[in-house]
């Protein structure tokens, strides 16, 4: 029998093998990760393992998807529960600068047992089709009916990730059912975009186009992590791939790694083909898809993220030298503050690493990777949601991050501060 862990490492390095037949530079990210990680560990033998040992770094992947109603994002949640994954956190891109007409949550392990045998994460916005900062009563109805339409999530798939999540894994034949059929489902399609409706949706958002005006759904990028992402930057960029402009996230600096780093190639123009308004097929081309690439650090408390997050704001370079004036400067001061999570066995203190993800970067990420902004209409009424009404449209409850890492801190014998 295939246990859970085992289909949800099965199920990222399939993921892994399609994305890269099918964006090659992806293939290229992850060997120049892989050198880049080797000669880190080269060069930091005493400490490369801090936040995780090299064979779960190497393992390590966060994907991307994007549904388009709550129907899809339950979906979604039967689905990754069949891997032992759970959503964690809620990421409102819309109150991002330009802003992004979706809200998030991500899929991975909860149990610290089961983020170490394989931390596989996937990151999932749910297209806010009733808002209308972004759709007005007309097109909200018309994007709506299409996406009712269309049935992302075969039942048979559905129906082997319910008996995993229910048996904690599959026997051979039902795993490698299963992973197949997960994997196929976020294969891009070949079958043509109908251009009219597209151009229609993509007037609106880039983001809305990818999620509304297609029949299915795809990875929009696979994410490798790395020990050194200033250096995995430079060696892209050597090779001749063009890199956003710049790492998103906290800035290098001479203290330890924090919250999260990331960068990505910019997305390619693929070759798709097209339905014209008198029914004929064209051949085009669209860029949705991109290769990110992350940097993790230690998982900080409310207090060390109300530091971070004021600190960005002011200095977001590191320009003025604020962070190594204001920011603690060791994980002994972090403890010492209660700005950091830690564990305790045996009298040895371990950092706790940050699993999850930070929404200024994540559109920062989606922004660099589009070739135009969303525009919200002014005055316009947005529809509400936070982590309890993202709960009730999933189905199941959605985890508070902060929560997760304290109870992980608590059970290994220290009281946060």
């Amino acid at each position: 029998m295939a246990e859970i862990h085992e289909l949800r490492s099965r199920f990222a390095a399939a993921l892994s093998r399609m994305y890269g037949r099918e964006v090659p530079a992806y293939s290229t990210l992850v060997e120049v990760t892989g050198q880049v990680n080797a000669d880190f560990l080269a060069a930091h033998p005493d400490s490369a393992e801090r936040l995780g040992s090299i064979a779960r770094v190497t393992a390590e992947r966060h994907g991307a998807i994007r549904v388009g109603t709550a129907s899809e994002l339950h979906d979604v949640a039967v689905l990754f529960a069949g891997f032992g994954m759970y959503p964690v956190g809620f990421y409102d891109l819309r109150d991002a600068s330009p802003p992004v007409p979706v809200v998030s949550t991500a899929f991975r392990p909860v149990d610290p047992g089961e983020l170490a045998r394989n931390p596989f994460r996937v990151f999932t916005s749910m297209l806010t089709t009733a808002d209308r900062r972004f759709f007005d009563a007309d097109l909200q109805h018309r994007l709506e009916s299409f996406l009712e339409r269309r049935r992302l999530f075969p039942d048979v798939l559905l129906a082997l990730a319910r008996r995993s999540a229910d048996d904690g894994g599959l026997d051979e034949p039902q795993a490698e059912r299963f992973v197949s059929l997960a994997t196929a489902v976020f294969e891009l399609s070949g079958e043509p975009v109908d251009r009219a409706w597209y151009r229609e949706l993509e007037a609106v958002s880039a983001v809305a186009a990818d999620i509304g005006g297609v029949s299915s759904t795809h990875i929009n990028h696979l994410t490798p992590r790395v020990l050194d992402i200033d250096d995995l930057y430079a060696r892209m960029s050597a090779r001749g791939i063009t890199m956003i402009d710049r790492i998103q996230g906290p800035p290098r600096w001479a203290g330890p790694a924090v919250l999260l780093r990331q960068t990505s190639f910019r997305a390619l123009a693929e070759p798709r083909s097209f339905v014209e308004p008198d029914g004929s097929i064209t051949d085009g081309e669209l860029r949705v898809r991109f290769g990110e690439v992350e940097a993790r650090g230690i998982a900080l408390t409310p207090a060390g993220r109300a530091l971070y997050d004021e600190l960005l704001e002011a200095d977001p370079s590191n320009a003025n030298g604020l962070w190594d004036k204001r920011f603690p400067s060791s994980e002994d001061e972090m403890e010492k503050l209660g700005a950091a999570y830690f564990t305790y066995h045996g009298g040895v203190r371990e950092p706790i690493v940050y699993e999850d993800f930070l929404p200024k970067s994540a559109a920062g990420i989606f922004r660099s990777n589009l070739d135009a902004d969303t525009t919200a209409q002014a005055g316009a009424v947005g529809t509400a949601y936070d982590i309890g009404s993202l709960a009730g449209v999933i189905g199941r409850e959605v985890h508070d991050p902060y929560e997760l890492y304290r109870r992980q801190q608590e059970q290994s014998g220290r009281t946060p501060s």
